[in-house]
């Protein structure tokens, strides 16, 4: 009993840490897990409202001169960072080559809502997932919303997007998204990913980025992932697994678990939790070529010697 509630206080903690970080990265637009944020002066700042003029550079009037624009975005010259826009082109076009590396085209950033993109993630799991027109898609853990954005795309009209995230910032900037680009098929639902907020048999594919690798319990993620789905459905996951043993002081540091590196199980432990969710075909694939992107998320610490980005692959049977 003891043992089961001093777990109990640890998930809680580990929780609280990450919805507090995630929270302070909405306000402060400071640079998260997996990615990099957004700059707070001439994107909209909090309210991730800000959008290109024009000309194509997201600092609007402001950026007459490159050395404009590098001091309305609040970095050095030419490094500036504006939310999804990443047009070539425009003062946001360095981060290009990051958004390549893990599957978005300059066309997806610039066509989401300005603030979506508060971070890349591990990987573009609705490129992955083969969406159909009409079907209801469910995100894990869905921030400020891109992949919902660009899967509402991908299923139509006819179709249905929901986000789950337990950060109320990100789920503010997630629906003002959705007002300003008119994303009437997305829907912005407030709740953790072990007790998700969605109806039973509702879903017919579930996608997460780098998200479930944060949670204390993942064996609850997939038990619940594997109750919305209805039959026939499928889960297909950006995340990371742990390649390596992980030290005790690197495993108990809160701060890089919420860097996605202390949290990472075993690829082998979840396909266990997965099949005992009651998933088959279960698939995940570590990707050696993500030893450079692991090691941008924790600068100065060794995190590439323990974790690597994969896609997690599952299916409901019929």
């Amino acid at each position: 009993m003891a043992d089961r509630r001093a777990e109990e206080e640890r998930a809680d903690r580990i929780r609280r840490a990450v919805r507090t970080a995630y929270g302070a990265r909405i306000r402060r637009d400071a640079p998260g897990c997996c990615g990099e944020g957004e700059a707070s002066a001439c994107c909209g700042g909090a309210t991730g409202e800000g959008t290109p003029d024009a000309r194509g550079d997201c600092c609007g009037g402001h950026a007459e001169t490159d050395a404009g624009a590098a001091a309305c975005c609040g970095g050095s010259e030419g490094s500036c960072r504006c939310g999804g826009q990443a047009a070539e082109g425009d003062c946001c076009h360095e981060r290009q080559p990051q958004a390549n590396a893990l599957g978005y085209s300059a066309e997806e950033l610039v066509s989401a809502p300005g603030g979506a993109a508060v971070s890349y993630g591990c990987g573009n799991p609705g490129a992955l997932a083969g969406l159909q027109p009409g079907e209801t898609v469910l995100d894990l853990g869905s921030g400020g919303g891109l992949d919902c954005f660009l899967a509402a795309r991908r299923v139509g009209p006819s179709g249905c997007v929901i986000g789950v995230d337990m950060t109320p910032e990100m789920i503010e900037r997630a629906r003002a998204g959705a007002r300003s680009g008119g994303y009437d098929n997305v829907e912005f639902r407030l709740g953790e990913i072990e007790h998700l907020p969605v109806a039973d048999a509702s879903v017919d594919v579930i996608i997460s980025n780098c998200v479930i690798n944060l949670s204390p319990d993942k064996a609850a993620v997939f038990a619940e992932a594997f109750r919305v789905l209805r039959p026939g459905g499928r889960l297909l996951v950006s995340d990371v697994v742990r390649t390596a043993a992980v030290p005790e002081g690197v495993w108990a540091d809160q701060s890089l678990w919420c860097e996605c590196v202390s949290g990472a199980e075993q690829a082998g432990t979840l396909e266990q939790m997965l099949r005992q969710a009651g998933f088959v075909d279960v698939l995940v694939t570590p990707s050696e070529e993500s030893r450079r992107l692991v090691e941008s998320w924790a600068p100065g610490h060794p995190a590439a010697q323990y974790v690597r980005a994969a896609i997690i692959e599952a299916w409901k049977a019929d």
